[in-house]
């Protein structure tokens, strides 16, 4: 039953249903949220973004302007660093932007690598950040240096509508084509199912790419509508045994179904989400549950869009922290939700079929696929490609995509696969691999380093509460240590840290979890398993340091004696720690 709603004997029970979910209904739309009247006022997502544009006074955009230009695939950000330094000289904050791609499946050819090299030093700050969903971003844009960066970006055929904003972002896939002789036929589904659910207004192509004004704004979107979605919608697509985009950590994940060799359909999961807020408990992360089964194309495609039309529908619009599907879900019901999605794509799902994830990494080095053809992974240290002292990463890339002989093909985890390669191009790719000693560093990483991801955080995300991408790398140096010490170098335990508790970079599905409370403090998480299907839990709060690195010592130490055979640090936790200190 439905909380807060009691049943009856003396009607239709379906009708009494159905009464249910109009209230619901009416409850998510009680109090519209500031943004719902910004969305539904925008004209089609355009607002005042021209009349932004053209304000020299100010590196922002105007206000309103601020949830609208996330549609358009960007943030609104400023140097926190500096923010101090430049109050006291009553100066304005260091505004900037954050420009996010939309690449379905994380598929760049070696042209479009190229583009994006010389399009971040031209107008970012020359790194480009690989995304935990597969594309990538530029940081430290200039306002009147977004519009030229986009037109850049256009002449690639590349461009960030939908990248933010509350529809449905970037579709991730399974990355690596060894993984499955049935790889492309599956990640088509990626470009597919994103130009499906891309709005329809023209808006991005007039302000950017300037395309011809649409005098009345009469452009019908029967998917979004004028309000859109409540909040983002993220979709996942795994193919077993190897979960490496974190299926389950999605709005809507699809589950590939391979039988005698061939691709018959998708088990169906919905509900995933990791965000939360640090002391609101109505809050939490949640794995996706699966709900059914589709067969073929088709089914799964209409059973695609109508996931999305329930959260338009029946998502919460006036309280933007339990708006995401998963609160929808929950208030609903499992099996409510399910019957409501039934009615609408006509059909009733099939049971779900059978499936196993035994893994959730990226496979490094060298791989041969079924067609032959060789792919390499390598490691980009929290997704950061940029030259440093230690390796010189982002000349090595775009020598590489200067051959031509490549694509690019980003995982979850925010590396780079350099893929597609043929048998007579390769000792030419490994000889540049060479050249920049990247084999020999990949080699010479740790697992612990390899299988840890964070989010970008500090200076520029104005959410972040602690460091996280430049933090890491000095944080697992001193982990190291611990981990040799117990002859735990080589387990693969996966680690992530976020800055703060909305889950980008995935803590709560990670064996550990660092999240940040404040500066130089974090929550510390374990017990997640190795195959992100099942969450972890807090075991010490606001840690510091020195904290966080007596507390994975014991924890190493009790692992390393306590463990059973092939035990994972992620079970034992569960098994053994968090049972006992409950």
């Amino acid at each position: 039953m439905l909380p807060g709603f009691n049943s009856c004997n003396s009607c239709n029970p379906f009708r009494c249903k159905r009464n249910q979910i109009s209230e619901i209904k009416k409850m998510s739309e009680k109090k519209l949220s500031a943004v719902e009247k910004i969305k539904t006022e925008s004209h089609g997502l355009r607002g005042t973004l021209q009349e932004s544009l053209r304000d020299e006074i100010t590196g922002a955009v105007r206000e309103a302007d601020h949830a609208l230009v996330k549609f358009h695939g960007m943030y609104e950000q400023d140097d926190r660093d500096l923010r101090e330094e430049r109050a006291q000289k009553k100066l304005d904050k260091l505004f900037s932007f954050m420009i996010r791609m939309r690449i379905p499946g994380g598929l760049m050819t070696s042209d479009q690598w190229v583009a994006a090299h010389h399009i971040a030093g031209k107008y970012s700050t020359g790194t480009i950040k690989i995304t935990t969903r597969q594309t990538i971003q530029l940081h430290g844009i200039l306002k009147h240096d977004i519009k030229p960066t986009l037109q850049d970006f256009d002449k690639a055929k590349l461009d960030s509508i939908a990248a933010c904003g509350d529809v449905n972002r970037n579709v991730v896939c399974s990355s690596n084509p060894k993984e499955s002789p049935l790889h492309e036929e599956i990640h088509a589904y990626a470009d597919k199912i994103s130009k499906m659910l891309l709005p329809k207004t023209r808006a991005y192509y007039e302000i950017w790419l300037d395309e011809e004004k649409i005098e009345e704004y009469s452009e019908n979107d029967p998917l979004y509508q004028d309000r859109y979605l409540p909040r983002k919608f993220k979709i996942g697509i795994g193919i077993p045994p190897n979960n490496d985009v974190d299926v389950l950590a999605n709005d809507l994940g699809l589950i590939a179904v391979i039988e005698n060799e061939k691709l018959v359909g998708f088990n169906i999961a919905v509900g995933g989400g990791l965000s939360t807020t640090h002391g609101n408990p109505d809050t939490y992360p949640r794995l996706a549950t699966v709900i059914g089964f589709t067969e073929g194309e088709e089914k799964t495609m209409k059973a695609v869009y109508e996931v999305l039309t329930i959260q338009r529908d029946f998502g919460n619009r006036s309280d933007r922290k339990l708006a995401r599907l998963k609160y929808t879900l929950d208030n609903m019901g499992v099996e409510t939700f399910k019957k409501e999605l039934e009615q609408r794509i006509g059909f009733e799902l099939e049971p779900v079929r059978q499936y196993e994830f035994k893994k959730r990494i990226d496979l490094y080095g060298w791989m041969q696929d079924h067609e032959n053809n060789w792919h390499y992974t390598l490691f980009v240290e929290n997704g950061r490609v940029m030259d440093t002292e230690e390796v010189a990463l982002k000349a090595a890339l775009l020598e590489i995509a200067e051959t031509g002989s490549v694509n690019f093909r980003f995982t979850s985890n925010q590396n780079v696969i350099l893929s597609d390669i043929k048998d007579a191009d390769k000792n030419s790719i490994e000889s540049i691999l060479q050249k920049y000693d990247i084999i020999t560093k990949d080699a010479a990483t740790s697992s612990f380093r390899k299988n840890a991801i964070s989010c970008v955080a500090l200076p520029t995300c104005p959410l972040a509460l602690a460091e996280a991408q430049r933090y890491l790398p000095d944080l697992i140096t001193k982990v190291e240590p611990i981990l040799a010490k117990y002859d735990l170098s080589d387990d693969n335990i996966i680690s992530r840290m976020t800055g703060c508790p909305n889950g980008c970079a995935r803590p709560y599905a990670a064996e550990i979890g660092f999240i940040g409370t404040s500066a130089g403090h974090y929550n510390l998480h374990i017990g997640g398993d190795r195959e992100g299907t099942r969450l972890n839990v807090k075991y010490k709060e606001s840690l510091d340091e020195n904290g966080l690195l007596q507390t994975l010592d014991e924890l190493f130490a009790a692992y390393k004696t306590g463990r059973i055979e092939k035990e994972t640090f992620g079970d034992f936790a569960t098994r053994k720690i968090l049972v006992t200190s409950v």
